[in-house]
């Protein structure tokens, strides 16, 4: 259903309401008593619902009532947080461990570049991946 359309049967029940309270008002009372009986048979004859039910833990998700911590509201916000804050602090770790292994990859990428024995030219060439590309020859061994 769209909008246009709710608001609409909206109305209706709205325009319907008011025609019928202004209309009860000239009803005969006869008729009124009947209509009261009516209405409390129909609602004595409807059917029971059973209620609905929810478990708790304690009361701590349900409210303040609970016996787990109820002089002891510091612990349970202790309890409750607790794993958030252990939450964060793994993230916390993992973010540090990473950034310490970027940091080390970057270095070694350095060391590496300050003890190859390139000529400085081939930083400056713009062939510097054909260069890289190259074979270098095998060493020569002395016999």
């Amino acid at each position: 259903m769209t909008y246009a359309k709710d608001k609409e049967e909206v109305d209706f029940a709205y325009k319907v309401r008011r025609a019928m309270t202004e209309s009860s008002e000239m009803l005969p009372s006869a008729t009124l008593e009947r209509l009261a009986s009516a209405r409390k048979l129909a609602l004595s004859r409807q059917k029971q619902e059973e209620p609905s039910r929810a478990l708790a833990f304690g009361g701590i998700l349900a409210g303040s009532n609970g016996t787990m911590f109820s002089n002891k509201s510091w612990l349970k916000k202790l309890w409750i947080s607790l794993p958030l804050l252990v939450l964060m602090l793994g993230l916390y770790g993992i973010y540090e461990y990473e950034q310490e292994q970027q940091i080390n990859d970057l270095a070694e990428i350095d060391a590496a570049v300050l003890v190859d024995e390139l000529p400085p030219d081939a930083y400056l060439d713009n062939g510097f991946n054909a260069y890289l590309n190259k074979e270098t020859p095998p060493a020569k061994s002395e016999e």
